[in-house]
Formats: C-alpha cells, sequence, structure tokens
C-alpha cells in the first residue's frame, strides 16, 4: 500500500465515521462499536502513513514500513 492508497483509504474512513456520527446525533442508532473500530483503523493508517513518511524522510525504502497492532497504536500518548 502507497502512501495515495493510504490517504484514500483515510478518507473512506473519515466518510464513514462522519455519516456514523450523523446518524447516531440525529437518533438513528447506535453505532459506538462501529465508531470504535473506525477510529482504531484510522489511527493505524496515520501511523503507517507517519512510518512510510519517515522512512522515505531517513533515505529508506517506504515499503519496509509496517501496520502495527492496534493495541500498540491506540497506547500511543499524544
Amino acid at each position: 500500500m502507497d502512501n495515495q492508497d493510504l490517504l484514500e483509504r483515510i478518507q473512506s474512513l473519515v466518510e464513514e465515521e462522519h455519516r456514523l456520527r450523523a446518524s447516531t446525533s440525529t437518533g438513528a442508532g447506535d453505532d459506538s462499536a462501529r465508531l470504535a473500530q473506525l477510529e482504531a483503523q484510522l489511527d493505524q493508517c496515520w501511523d503507517l502513513l507517519r512510518q512510510r513518511r519517515a522512512k522515505r524522510d531517513a533515505g529508506e525504502n517506504p515499503d519496509d514500513a509496517s501496520a502495527r497492532p492496534v493495541s500498540e497504536v491506540e497506547g500511543y500518548r499524544q
């Protein structure tokens, strides 16, 4: 997956998140489990994109970056 693929995936996840949040705010249903999944997937995608960019900036091969487990990515401090 290259950077463009990752950005497209992120955009798709964000659009779904916005749709779910809009439907939740109107009382259309409880999608909290799916929202939690989306947030975790977004965190993984952003982390992988940051890894790829860092490797490229360091003169390394961005394709050597790999997605980290949700448990690791979710544990980061901001």
